[in-house]
């Protein structure tokens, strides 16, 4: 297949699902063969990004290698260009990048650079895993695009956790109360606006959870750079 892009998804399956379908929304097309090539390699087998940032040196070298061992792959299948809808993967992914053959659309910076444009100087919360935001991986994102990060507490973000792991990667609706304490706390911290940052947190406002407008999806700004770079313009939702 020519001029193929490459995914590797599978972290988690729902999120993968959801990009693609994003991606397929944003590609101005009247018939298939409008729409993108893509080669989406779901990988559910990955290990546990959070686990491997947070853990031992043998689990980070253990995440580090399956994501350059899917990297090579589809190099070699002959995509032009990868993305990876899981945030917590560009941990791994900004390491490998530099080895890279083709080019990785990275979804921290598509996200900062999109938020650095409509909030410039204003605070703007990271919701993401433990790993994310323990790693660091959006702060200097935002920084560099003049965006004040805002981490919520260690209370408020059990419930971003729960949302996460108990209720999408388990196959669960998202949990009401969860939502309810993660958007009063944002809201009286004076947050301009709240970036999902987990795609599992971009599943639930695709199943409406997350009101749009506030709440920024790092993957639907992923979903149009892919079409840009494709040499298409999106879509206006």
């Amino acid at each position: 297949m020519k001029n193929a892009f490459g995914i590797i998804g599978g972290m988690g399956p729902m999120a993968t699902q959801v990009l693609y379908k994003m991606v397929t929304d944003y590609t101005p097309a009247e018939k298939d063969n409008d729409h993108l090539n893509l080669m989406i390699l779901s990988d559910a087998s990955m290990p546990d990004r959070t686990a491997a940032i947070l853990g031992t040196p043998e689990q980070r070298k253990a995440c580090h290698d399956q994501l350059e061992e899917d990297t090579r792959f589809l190099e070699n299948a002959g995509v032009v260009a990868i993305a990876v809808p899981c945030n917590t993967a560009h941990f791994f992914m900004h390491q490998i990048e530099k080895d890279m053959k083709v080019p990785l659309i990275s979804m921290i910076r598509s996200a900062a650079e999109e938020l650095g444009r409509s909030f410039k100087g204003q605070k703007v919360a990271i919701l993401a895993t433990d790993g994310t935001i323990k790693a660091g991986i959006y702060q200097p994102a935002f920084e560099a695009n003049g965006v004040v990060p805002y981490i919520v507490s260690p209370e408020t973000q059990k419930h971003v956790v729960h949302l996460i792991f108990d209720c999408i990667k388990a196959g669960k609706p998202a949990d009401p109360q969860s939502l309810a304490v993660i958007d009063k706390e944002l809201k009286e911290s004076g947050c301009a606006a709240a970036l999902l940052a987990c795609t599992e947190l971009s599943v639930i406002q695709n199943d409406g959870g997350f009101p749009k407008g506030f709440y920024i999806d790092a993957m639907d700004v992923l979903a149009r750079r892919i079409v840009e770079y494709m040499g298409k313009t999106p879509n206006v939702k």
